[in-house]
């Protein structure tokens, strides 16, 4: 093998890494918002809009840099992302007023638009039969919400709010060097056409299973997203528990969720994403149920860490039909949906804060979740039952 070339193996480590590493990065206002809020006197709506506002620009950055990787490739530009994140960081930790937060957190939202670079990036390297799996495992990189969770809490007790942005730019930094020197983009096909600007973006208007796709990412990466992000500041809101034992409860369901997606995409490719999906949105449906019926400890735990698997086998098992349906566009259309399960994060945390500000309670945001998935469910039955990839996705959307 060439020196300037990588193996399978190698591009899917060095990407899952440097995702989890950014995704860690994207996270970081969740574990800290209690004490932010705390300090600062924030409501309990503007906490959640800082909790939310780095998804904002995570998710609309998702589809530029999809369609920059189908044409530049992923070792370029998910190594100037990770460099582009530092000042973000540094920011933050100088932050003393709410708006230098919403400011700096604004600019950390440019961490989670990495999904869309390393996707494109991996799925070069694998045939169609084992994308799934190699597509779980690098969105396995999103346990770095775990580690934010775990970590952050700890190290702002110890040694101060600031040194936990000054760690993570250092990791950031770290993994901006290491990822540019290891990662080799997978070599193009002979005579492989560069698809233009206007022929990238017409797949939004031409391929209605782009639009579905992005629905059902907006629900199980989303879903994931708003629960990893907001589910300290609910378990300290409802259970008055320490900021410390929230974080390792949300571990917990990270861990589960990160899982989950790996696995996902290995059942997809075993029996296929349609069928996956349908018990995924069934299990969420009967979640969400459960969640607005109850606010005791234990049943809201295990609705909590089953929506965790469910929601994880859901981000596996929608890339791995990404990858059937769009083989020649992943990246463009990675972007998409990406950008839609990103947005499926942001609204989410407004809605429960906004929710509980006016009524006192989560109900309300988690019936929304019910009746959202259950939408999915009979989109999924009635739209992709039956339909198969035929490696064009102009064909398959209008089959």
């Amino acid at each position: 093998m060439s020196k300037n070339q990588s193996s399978p193996t190698r591009a899917l480590a060095s990407s899952t890494l440097a995702f989890g590493v950014a995704f860690a990065a994207w996270s970081l206002l969740s574990p800290l918002a209690p004490g932010i809020q705390k300090d600062l006197g924030l409501s309990d709506l503007q906490t959640s809009i800082l909790i939310a506002v780095p998804v904002i620009l995570g998710s609309l950055l998702r589809l530029p840099l999809g369609i920059i990787t189908d044409r530049l490739g992923g070792r370029a530009v998910f190594s100037a992302l990770l460099v582009l994140v530092i000042p973000a960081l540094l920011l933050l930790s100088q932050a003393t007023s709410y708006t230098m937060l919403l400011l700096g957190g604004l600019w950390l939202g440019l961490a989670g638009a990495s999904f869309a670079v390393g996707v494109p990036f991996v799925a070069r390297y694998y045939p169609p039969k084992r994308q799934g799996f190699a597509l779980g495992v690098y969105g396995a990189g999103n346990v770095g919400t775990a580690i934010t969770a775990a970590l952050a809490p700890q190290i702002a007790g110890s040694w101060g709010r600031p040194a936990v942005f000054y760690v993570f730019a250092g990791i950031i930094a770290a993994m901006a060097i290491t990822f540019w020197l290891t990662a080799r983009d997978a070599p193009a096909p002979v005579n492989a056409p560069r698809a233009s600007f206007a022929a990238s973006m017409a797949v939004l208007r031409h391929e209605r299973l782009t639009w579905l796709f992005s629905l059902f990412y907006f629900v199980t990466f989303g879903g994931f997203v708003a629960f990893s992000l907001y589910l300290p500041k609910l378990l300290i809101d409802l259970y008055k528990i320490t900021p410390i034992d929230a974080g390792n409860r949300v571990l917990v369901f990270v861990v589960l969720a990160t899982i989950g997606r790996p696995t996902g995409g290995w059942l997809a490719d075993r029996w296929g994403g349609v069928r996956i999906l349908q018990a995924v949105f069934l299990m969420i449906v009967l979640c969400a149920l459960t969640l607005t019926l109850t606010t005791a400890l234990i049943p809201l735990t295990i609705a909590c860490l089953t929506a965790s698997v469910f929601l994880g086998l859901g981000n596996g098992a929608v890339f791995k039909l990404v990858a059937e349906y769009f083989p020649g566009r992943t990246g463009t259309v990675t972007g998409i949906v990406g950008a839609a399960g990103g947005l499926g994060g942001f609204f989410p945390p407004l809605i429960l804060g906004l929710v509980r500000q006016s009524l006192g309670t989560y109900t309300l945001g988690f019936a929304l979740l019910a009746l959202t998935a259950l939408a999915c469910l009979i989109l999924n039955q009635r739209v992709l039952a039956g339909r198969r990839p035929n490696g064009n996705a102009q064909a398959a959307a209008h089959a």
